[in-house]
Order: C-alpha cells, then sequence, then structure tokens
C-alpha cells in the first residue's frame, strides 16, 4: 500500500465567546462547577449569520494552502459533522460550492465525535486505491444550535468550530501508519439527538420538549468513553508495532479532562506528551481533533518524524484512532 498522510492543516474558531461566567446568567450553573467536572473555561460560538459549512471553508482554505497544492487538485470532498447545514444536502455539497471546486464528489460522515478520524480511514482508503490522489477532510459543528440552552448538565459543554486537513502520498515510512474504529448501535440512545429524522419528524410537540437537542446520559458515557478510547489507542499502536512510549503527541478527543486524564493512564502516556485545549475550546464533537492538530502544529509541539496518536469517542456509540508519522 503507498503512504498516505496528513499533508495541511487548518482550523476556524469562530470570533463570538461563551465563557463560564456568561453561562452563570443561563443557567443554575457557576464557573467553579463547570472547570471543576469538565475542565471547560470558555467556547466559541457562531455568529448568526455562520453555518457549518462556512466554518468549514474558513479551515479549508488555511490547510489547502499549508499543503502546498490548488484548490483545484482536491478530488473528494468529506465533511464529518452532526451539526450539517441541512439534513440534505449535504454539508460537504455546500463547501464544495463555497470553495469553487470542481465538480468532485462530496458528502458528510455521521459519527459523532469520532467523526474526523473515521473521515481520514475513509480517504486512505480512496487514495491508496488510486481512486483519488488529495482528500479534503473536516470536522466542524455548530453545536450551539442543537444544545438545550435551559439544560445545565450538556449546555455548558459544547462549543463551535472546524478543522481541515489535506490528505494525500508522502514518503515512506511517514504517514498513517495505523488505525482502529468501531460502533455500537445498542448504546445509541444514551447520546442522541432524538427527533428532526424519519423515526420522529418534527411537530410541534417535538420542539416544545427539545428533542431537537442534545440528550445524553453523562454517568455511563464517561465510563464507555475511557474504556473505548484507551482500547482504540492501544490497538492502533499494537497494529503499528509500536506502544504508549514511542508516542511523542497524544491528541484525544476533547469531551471532558477527566475523561482524558484517566484515558492516558490507563494507556500509559505522560500528561506531557498530550495535547489539550479543552479549556479553550469545550467540545467540537468531530472537530475537536483537527482543531487540536493544527494548534499542535502551529504551537510546534508536532516535528517531522514525530508519531502522533488520535483517539476518539463518539455517539453511536463510535471509536477511533490512528497512529501517524510526520
Amino acid at each position: 500500500m503507498k503512504p498516505v498522510g496528513i499533508i495541511g492543516t487548518g482550523h476556524y474558531l469562530p470570533e463570538r465567546i461563551m465563557t463560564n461566567t456568561d453561562w452563570e446568567k443561563i443557567v443554575d450553573t457557576n464557573d467553579d462547577w463547570i472547570t471543576t467536572r469538565t475542565g471547560i473555561k470558555k467556547r466559541h460560538f457562531a455568529a448568526d449569520h455562520q453555518a457549518t459549512s462556512d466554518l468549514v471553508v474558513e479551515a479549508a482554505q488555511k490547510a489547502i494552502n499549508n499543503a502546498g497544492i490548488d484548490k483545484s487538485e482536491i478530488d473528494i470532498v468529506l465533511i464529518a459533522t452532526i451539526s450539517p447545514d441541512n439534513p440534505y444536502p449535504s454539508t460537504g455539497n455546500w463547501v464544495q460550492k463555497k470553495l469553487g471546486l470542481r465538480t468532485v464528489p462530496s458528502f458528510d460522515i455521521s459519527a459523532g465525535c469520532s467523526g474526523f478520524i473515521y473521515g481520514l480511514i475513509t480517504a486512505m482508503s480512496y487514495i491508496q486505491s488510486g481512486m483519488a490522489k488529495y482528500v479534503l477532510v473536516a470536522g466542524a459543528e455548530v453545536m450551539s444550535r442543537v444544545i438545550n440552552w435551559q439544560d445545565r448538565s450538556t449546555c455548558v459543554l459544547f462549543g463551535d468550530g472546524a478543522g481541515a486537513a489535506v490528505l494525500g502520498p508522502v514518503p515512506e515510512g511517514k504517514g498513517i501508519l495505523s488505525t482502529y474504529w468501531g460502533s455500537d448501535g445498542s448504546l445509541g440512545d444514551l447520546l442522541i439527538q432524538p427527533a428532526g429524522g424519519s423515526a420522529m419528524p418534527a411537530s410541534a410537540e417535538t420542539v416544545k420538549e427539545n428533542k431537537h437537542t442534545v440528550h445524553m446520559a453523562g454517568n455511563t458515557i464517561f465510563k464507555h468513553a475511557v474504556l473505548k478510547m484507551q482500547e482504540s489507542a492501544l490497538k492502533a499502536l499494537e497494529k503499528a508495532g509500536l506502544n504508549g512510549n514511542d508516542v511523542d503527541l497524544f491528541i484525544p478527543h476533547q469531551a471532558n479532562l477527566r475523561i482524558i486524564e484517566s484515558t492516558i493512564k490507563r494507556a500509559n502516556i505522560p500528561m506531557e506528551k498530550t495535547f489539550i485545549n479543552i479549556e479553550e475550546t469545550a467540545n467540537i464533537s468531530a472537530a475537536t481533533i483537527p482543531i487540536a492538530l493544527d494548534q499542535a502544529f502551529k504551537a510546534q509541539r508536532i516535528k517531522e518524524g514525530d508519531l502522533v496518536l488520535l483517539a476518539a469517542f463518539g455517539a453511536g456509540f463510535t471509536w477511533a484512532a490512528a497512529a501517524i508519522r510526520f
């Protein structure tokens, strides 16, 4: 198989910032309660005129420029999101239009917080098969539009933003060395947006009952997230013939600081080798890892030859990990 890797990254966080103190004015909560339980201090929210595709365009343009290619060379557009512009057409279609790309295939992946890594795995397969040379993969969310602003247990957890990466051929010994992914639909009800689909069409009642917003069983999800993120990380390393000592930087999904701390303890990866930005961004679902990845590059936390490990867990339930040599 020809080696495939990430050759360019970019991210975008909206200008509007919502702090924990801001939430104190809306729901019965406070900064100490949020910080202690989640590690979150603030999050970015999209402006009223911004849709998910608008955030992607901002991040994608940076990723394409960073990759040193022309946008006309992009062969496929893949968008990981659970907060699309519309049920259809796909957010990928809007991104393709707004970027002014050729009439290339464009579509969405709905895998919750694992979506970006699902996208990497999918893009890698297309490139290795010869169906594409360069693939744009983005994770993007406008979670502020799908949270219940009166539910203090969930509304403070999420933010908006987009991260993007261009995948393409890389030299031998570099790129995506191994991946691991899976899902368990029997646990889907534990993290769900109940209404808006064919199972529960929109009605005055579903809107009144906030069934178009995030519903989650936090404590149960915590346990599954720690186990599956650890398992995914270790399986990906094992498939590449590596272990935790070989990791130069671990970028986990940024859902909850306590989940991250429990995961790295179980996976035997030190905190100093773990990239954490949850304090500034909160949980942006499919966008958390690509945003963190680009921020890590900008902070010079990733150097040539480094092994970077990505791991995520999300609605579905889904889980995924990737070991990448830069």
